[in-house]
């Protein structure tokens, strides 16, 4: 009798540590084919890759300093492949925009262009450079604990501002159109539970107190989907 609560905790263990591993990715399935069935990237902000790598890099990194749940690592290592992949599908296909410009790319060291090449090589010479830095960086600085804590304070923090650059696209359109809202429903509900997880689990503060604010910035994305609509529909009706 003694064995089933045990059994059963390990179970539910286990159930948690594959959600926290696989949760990362599935809200970026619903965007990734409407880009795919759309041909356009337009009302999807790339910047929101751009957050998830250099997050993920950096957790990855904080990692060797401060060891902490092996499912959070895994998890990491999934997104930035997800995010790769998210981003070879949007230099196939951009948004309306873009079609029109000239070609761009990361060698020309244009602050405008910046994350807006023309060619996936040109992200993966971007994020290669800065993983290189800061790999050269971390192995050099790894055993000041304050180095350590502040790396995992600028992972954590740089993912907990993950919905910062969909937020303000919709703000600049005054619109959320062509924005996935399984994709934000998805990061509302993921981000609850793994807070939840962060606190079960006593993780570094820096994993909860990030968590809470994805989830405030979820919540504020899904009231511009409310918002942009209800003022669209109040317009239309005037007219």
């Amino acid at each position: 009798m003694d064995a089933l609560p045990e059994f059963v905790v390990t179970t539910v263990s286990w159930i948690a540590s594959g959600a926290m591993i696989f949760g990362g990715v599935v809200p970026y399935i619903p965007q990734y084919l409407d880009i795919q069935r759309k041909k356009s990237t337009e009302g999807f902000s790339t910047h929101v890759c751009l957050v998830l790598l250099v997050a993920n890099i950096l957790r990855i990194l904080f990692w060797f300093g401060h060891p902490f749940e092996m499912p959070l690592l895994l998890q990491s290592i999934l997104l930035v492949i997800a995010m790769l992949l998210l981003l070879q599908l949007c230099t196939l296909f951009p948004a309306d925009h873009d079609l029109a410009t000239q070609s761009r790319h990361f060698v020309d060291f244009e602050w405008s262009h910046f994350w807006r090449w023309s060619r996936f090589r040109d992200y993966l010479q971007c994020l290669a450079s800065f993983t290189m830095t800061m790999v050269m960086l971390t192995a050099l600085l790894l055993p000041i604990s304050v180095y350590v804590e502040l790396l995992g304070f600028c992972a954590l923090i740089t993912e907990a501002m993950l919905g910062a650059p969909q937020f303000y696209h919709n703000y600049l359109n005054k619109s959320t159109a062509g924005m996935s809202i399984q994709m934000v429903c998805c990061w509302l509900s993921g981000d609850i539970f793994k807070t939840g997880y962060f606190l079960v689990k006593h993780t570094p503060p820096q994993f909860y107190i990030c968590g809470s604010i994805q989830v405030m910035i979820d919540i504020s994305i899904l009231a511009q989907v409310y918002i942009y609509r209800t003022a669209a529909s109040t317009t239309k009706w005037v007219a």
